[in-house]
């Protein structure tokens, strides 16, 4: 099994960052890639209408960069009915090449394991240990163990001793004894007198009709069987049941797929097993040993829309970084091996993902192609952002007319149902589309949202001002920038909390009368001149 590859985009993640891990993800599948769209945060009110216009789903939600048992290739379950007999188990796991077997019960359920090594000390064990195993074997197992068929089943209860005819039988104790005996019927006769309970009859011999009446009369189990006395001997212990000798599985350490590896490890340097259960709602759903983690590799990740440590996945040192796509500064992020790293001043990371599609010479498939127009469309205000670039006007009418889309309907209809604070929380707001950034040494949060129009935001100051000084205050940030962004590109309005405040509201004031619109190309650069 090929370990997947997660195509992630940052945290509170927009348009672009959503659009670019799905379309980048599709890519990376027809390329023969085992890619999966993923995310690390929620999806917002525009994605999810960007996300209905293309019929797709959002990313897989995930929050670590820690691997799961469910994501390393561990082997199947070898499984077998706890009522089975040891000679099933045995060649069970002789067929598949394994050395633990997993029994369960008739519902399915795990019960307990079994290894090679138990099943063949039962013949090198003490004569009281399988004395007491044999004596509550079922008759069927002695039959299935032995391939033999079951010409009569007696009621006399088993003492588990098993006896042959030698020249002391008649002075020994045969009370319930199992009785491996050839072709001699007189045998027979003198071995159920002195209180026999089973007979496994060699050679496919079948007594007379005396002989099998008086089995009846006494209730006496015979079985008759290919095998030579021999074989008999040696294969009667294998009829005992799995569940007689298997270590219960409430004994047992046992793994649910979702459990991290650096725990599993943990867990398995506590015991001796070779392998251990993979349960699920009480079913097994594999076997896991050491070799599986040691060979092992961290979970892989391309990241798309962001460079920098603190927009990522927080462990992501956990994981393998491979490949990064975006269009934004270059950040923190390091690597201990040299990656594919596509770096463009462009407006929206869907473009560098179009032009790659286009690179490999492959035709976007139709919902795929409008998740990149839509994210570029997002990302540069409809083409008007200052971050804008031919590149992206170019791309997006080559895909408008490949498609016959009209980028312009698109837009307005993007913008009139998303668009709005109307029924937002302090914390949606603040924290649907927030980066951190570090400043001049001054730690300062941007959290930025688009409005057709400033007209609500007067109804909502004070409370968003006293929850962002509250966030400031426990996040430790110099500055906390709130920031209403007109959705044609026609400048934004700013609220800010934290120690810098005051000194930035002139600095705000000036953003605003310059129209600024980019928290990447203009407001991000303004601050640093300012607080550097």
């Amino acid at each position: 099994m090929e370990q997947p590859i997660y195509v992630i985009g940052h945290k509170n993640p927009d348009t672009d960052s959503i659009c670019a891990a799905l379309s980048l993800a599709e890519l990376k599948r027809q390329l023969g890639q085992n890619a999966v769209a993923a995310r690390i945060g929620h999806v917002n009110p525009e994605t999810k209408f960007v996300l209905e216009k293309a019929g797709m789903e959002p990313p897989l939600h995930i929050n670590t960069a820690k691997s799961t048992l469910a994501e390393i290739e561990i082997d199947q379950a070898v499984t077998v009915d706890k009522g089975a007999t040891l000679r099933r188990g045995w060649d069970l796991l002789i067929e598949n090449d394994a050395k633990t077997l997993y029994a369960t019960d008739s519902e399915g359920n795990y019960s307990g394991l079994v290894t090679l090594g138990d099943i063949s000390k039962i013949q090198m064990q003490d004569l009281n240990i399988t004395r007491d195993l044999l004596k509550v074997t079922p008759v069927e197992n002695f039959r299935a163990a032995l391939r033999g068929t079951i010409l009569l089943e007696g009621t006399r209860p088993l003492s588990g001793e098993v006896r042959i005819a030698d020249k002391k039988m008649m002075d020994r104790n045969l009370e319930g004894a199992i009785m491996v005996l050839n072709d001699h019927e007189d045998s027979m006769i003198k071995s159920m007198a002195k209180g026999a309970a089973m007979i496994l009859i060699a050679e496919n011999f079948v007594p007379n009709d005396y002989i099998i009446d008086m089995a009846r009369n006494m209730g006496v189990t015979l079985i008759t069987t290919p095998y030579n006395l021999m074989k008999i001997v040696q294969m009667v212990y294998r009829s005992i049941p799995i569940e007689s000798i298997m270590l219960p599985a409430s004994d047992m350490v046992q793994f649910s797929r979702d459990e991290f590896l650096e725990d599993v490890e943990r867990e398995m340097l506590k015991t001796r097993h070779s392998s251990y259960p993979v349960v699920s709602q009480g079913r097994i759903t594999g076997s896991v040993a050491r070799y599986h983690l040691l060979k092992s590799t961290p979970k892989r990740f391309i990241l798309v829309d962001h460079n920098e440590k603190k927009q990522t996945i927080n462990d992501i040192d956990k994981g393998e970084i491979i490949e990064i796509v975006d269009h934004h500064r270059i950040g923190d992020i390091t690597t201990n091996k040299p990656i594919q790293f596509r770096n463009m001043i462009v407006g929206s990371s869907c473009t560098i993902v179009g032009l790659m599609w286009q690179e490999y010479g492959l035709k976007m498939p139709e919902n795929i192609a409008k998740l990149v127009i839509y994210a570029m469309i997002s990302d540069t205000m409809n083409f008007n952002s200052p971050t804008c670039t031919p590149v992206d006007r170019m791309l997006a009418e080559r895909i408008a007319t490949e498609y016959g889309f009209d980028i312009n309907a698109m837009a307005e209809e993007l913008f009139a149902n998303t668009a709005s604070i109307k029924g937002k929380t302090v914390q949606q707001l603040t924290g649907t589309d927030s980066k951190e950034f570090n400043i001049g040494g001054h730690k300062v949060a941007i959290s930025q949202t688009f409005v057709f129009n400033y007209d609500d935001i007067p109804a909502i100051r004070d409370e968003l001002l006293d929850y962002m000084r509250q966030e400031a205050k426990s996040r430790r940030l110099d500055l906390f920038l709130m920031t209403f962004t007109n959705v044609e590109g026609r400048g934004s309005r700013f609220l800010a909390a934290g120690p810098e405040a005051a000194r930035m509201r002139p600095v705000l004031d000036r953003f605003e009368d310059q129209g600024f619109v980019s928290r990447k190309k203009q407001i991000v650069p303004g601050l640093a001149r300012e607080l550097e």
